[in-house]
């Protein structure tokens, strides 16, 4: 009998996962549940009388608006499939790009009910593509792209205060707060690239550990996974330093996803004749995700992204009053996807895509070894 061929995985052995097999479906049976009845509270909060009205005044509008974050959800998919397929291991396995989108625009309706941070979907995430990956890398994968989200953020809030300094020309106490944001965004910058450079799961765990409520059980638990937070801030380390070209692919594509998802507020504005260009839909989004993001523990940003509209279409010389029509339609809009992310959630598609071997690879096995390989498979196929 042939001794079987192993083809390295390019992964370190591990553990099994606490979450994989019979756990990860628990835990996706449970964020589900929890979606829906979250989704339905805010169905119930939004009042349907006021969800209707709101479609028939925007009339067949909505289908621009609700079909433009298809385009930024597969925008997002394209730069989290980037992050995901390493060149330097062409012999792992890799989840296929429709998995990857299925799993952006469900991680994002997770994202929108969670009551703090919008971080609910990154263990679902995790969750999703670990069989392909192993628990680590799909650790590693999943921060890093989130990372990579985050860092698109105050690249696109950084330029768009510029753009609000030479385009709108705003007094000089709101200029000089642009100003003051910009840097404080610099600042941020910096320890996002610090991550990037240097790790952050493993520092992550260290300074937690010295917070005296925690300490003694976040110490144990850091000695016990220090290894498996190594081996992520590896991952996380290396997108940065030795695949530089797929770092600034993958922070253009989640720019030019926040610049694609401004067509929304001109969307919006056109379907009660309201005559705004494109850059002033730039502006309204930038200063309401900002105002929205920093209060951050809100679930789908409930009263934060209307103050935000209101103040930055009140800035411009528009109705504050508008503001409160576009974040009721952007409401709706998200009350969609997250149904249809929920869908998603148990839309089962093909778990793994295995790359060809590559011919170096191949030169590793030896001619003996390819031959039995190939005997074994034809005498099975016989029988």
């Amino acid at each position: 009998m042939s001794k079987a061929t192993h083809i390295p995985t390019g992964d370190t052995p591990q553990k099994p996962s606490p979450f994989g097999g019979k756990g990860a479906s628990k835990w996706k049976i449970a964020l589900f549940i929890l979606g829906v009845l979250i989704f339905a509270y805010m169905i119930y909060a939004l009042g349907i009388e006021t969800i209707w009205q709101n479609i028939k005044d925007t009339g067949w509008w909505f289908a621009p608006i609700i079909g433009i974050w298809l385009v930024v959800y597969f925008i997002n998919a394209c730069a989290w499939n980037a992050i995901i397929r390493n060149k330097e291991t062409p012999q792992d396995t890799f989840p296929s790009f429709l998995k990857i989108f299925k799993v952006t625009i469900s991680g994002y309706s997770i994202n929108y009910i969670t009551p703090v941070v919008a971080l609910g979907g990154e263990p679902y995430r995790i969750l999703e593509i670990q069989g392909e990956l192993g628990s680590r890398k799909a650790t590693s994968a999943v921060l890093s792209y989130s990372m990579m989200h985050i860092l698109s953020h105050f690249v696109f809030w950084m330029c768009s205060i510029i753009l609000i300094l030479f385009w709108l020309r705003p007094p000089w106490g709101l200029a000089v707060g642009c100003i003051a944001a910009f840097f404080v965004f610099v600042f941020f910058l910096y320890f996002i690239f610090k991550g990037y450079r240097k790790g952050l799961v493993a520092k992550t765990f260290r300074i937690v550990g010295k917070i005296p409520i925690v300490k003694n059980k976040v110490k144990k638990f850091n000695e016990e996974k220090f290894h498996s937070f190594q081996e992520i801030d590896k991952n996380i380390v290396n997108l940065y330093t030795n695949r530089k070209p797929t770092f600034f692919l993958a922070l253009f594509l989640e720019v030019l996803a926040r610049t694609v998802s401004c067509f929304e507020i001109f969307f919006i504005a056109k379907a009660i004749n309201i005559d705004i260009s494109l850059i002033d839909a730039i502006v309204v989004y930038a200063g309401s995700t900002l105002f929205s993001n920093i209060m951050f523990f809100s679930p789908m940003q409930l009263g934060t992204r209307e103050g935000g509209l209101a103040l930055t279409l009140n800035i411009m010389g528009l109705s504050a009053g508008l503001g409160i029509y576009m974040g009721l339609v952007m409401r709706i809009r998200e009350l969609f996807w997250i149904g249809v992310g929920l869908l998603l959630m148990h839309i089962k598609l093909p778990s793994q895509q295995r790359k060809p071997e590559s011919i170096k690879t191949l030169a590793h096995m030896k001619l003996s070894d390819v031959t039995e390989t190939t005997a074994v498979d034809t005498n099975s196929l016989m029988t």
